[in-house]
């Protein structure tokens, strides 16, 4: 069975960081054992626009990095085409002497089908070649490749930045397919804040691999912890009402809840396919009250790093909205969402120091 880990976390958690920090603890002097997708490495890649002529438009590879070591050697413009085909219709080209890639389309230009070259390609599109590179490289760390015999681990952070949701499921399918492969002795942890990416992996592993799914959350500075999923599939709106429900029997209630709220309320709407979230408290009593407190409440600048307190009025507001929206709904709320387990308290949390 392989291993693999799969970690939900909201953004500002600090995945990327743990992702750093995992890292650092297999590097010596002179070697690595671990291969890591993350914000650094979409650093690697970077654009030149041509401002003064708005033509001669390419990606530049820092070639400092030992990430690109071996380029010529590995005939990677296969390996990345292979994949980047599976969710695009653009042509690539790799200069190796100049660190340089280029990108054209087939468009159709007075009823006719032109190759147009140096185009600028979408942030989306831009993120699926990066993706691309790096899977070509797991790959052939899984192939056990000799410039890559060093890899034990595998680390992806979030590699769905500006993806749609089809492009989504089917980069979470695809990474679960090179993974899952029979030969592949690859130990892997991912870490998203998207729910849909999580909920696509973890029903693609399934049974075929020993994997171990956690929400990792922020409980003081430097300090997280690990609550384990269980057998659940895991969905974050009902981890974030079972906190909202925490935070009003505990009657520390802060302005940043309404945006929280909020979000629960939108999510709803969409599942419904209602036009307004206001469709989603219809028939409570005080609706109309209810619907202007949530757009005025939701839309200040309410961080949740400089929290504060809601008055008495407010919270009475706030309690009420959850607790006619709680019956008008009845969301089941799984046993790994109980109070003990989101205090850290029950035998499957974990906590980790960072920095």
């Amino acid at each position: 069975m392989k291993d693999l880990i799969l970690l939900f976390a909201h953004n500002g958690t600090g995945k990327t960081r743990l992702s750093m920090e995992f890292k650092e603890l297999g590097k010596t002097d002179d070697s690595r054992d671990t291969l890591y997708f993350n914000a650094f490495t979409e650093d690697l890649f970077s654009w030149n626009n041509d401002l003064e002529n708005d033509a001669n438009r390419f990606i530049k590879l820092n070639a400092d990095s030992a990430f690109f070591d071996g380029l010529h050697e590995l005939n990677l413009d296969v390996k990345i085409e292979s994949f980047f085909h599976n969710y695009v219709d653009l042509k690539f080209d790799i200069n190796y002497m100049t660190s340089t890639v280029t990108f054209s389309r087939s468009m159709i230009i007075d009823g006719n089908e032109e190759r147009v070259e140096n185009i600028k390609i979408s942030r989306g599109e831009e993120n699926l070649f990066i993706w691309c590179f790096f899977l070509a490289i797991c790959q052939l760390a899984i192939d056990k490749d000799p410039a890559y015999s060093w890899v034990k681990y595998v680390y992806i952070d979030d590699p769905i930045s500006s993806l749609d949701e089809n492009n989504v499921i089917a980069v979470a399918c695809d990474l679960a397919k090179l993974l899952t492969r029979e030969d592949s002795e690859t130990k892997t942890v991912i870490s998203t804040h998207h729910s849909l990416f999580f909920n696509v992996l973890y029903n693609e592993f399934g049974r075929k691999v020993k994997n171990k799914r956690y929400f990792l959350h922020f409980k003081k500075p430097n300090d997280y912890a690990l609550q384990d999923t269980g057998d659940t599939p895991f969905f974050h709106h009902i981890a974030t009402l079972s906190e909202l429900k925490q935070v009003v029997e505990s009657n520390k209630i802060y302005t940043y809840h309404f945006n929280a709220l909020r979000s629960i309320l939108e999510k709803t709407t969409s599942f419904f396919g209602y036009d307004k979230i206001d469709k989603c408290i219809h028939g409570l009593e005080d609706e109309v009250l209810f619907e202007r407190a949530l757009q005025l409440f939701s839309h200040g600048k309410y961080s949740i790093f400089d929290p504060t307190e809601m008055g008495a009025d407010t919270k009475d507001l706030f309690k009420r909205i959850l607790t006619g929206f709680l019956a008008k709904y009845e969301f089941y709320f799984p046993e790994i969402f109980s109070e003990e387990s989101l205090t850290g308290t029950n035998d499957n949390t974990r906590t980790t120091t960072i920095g």
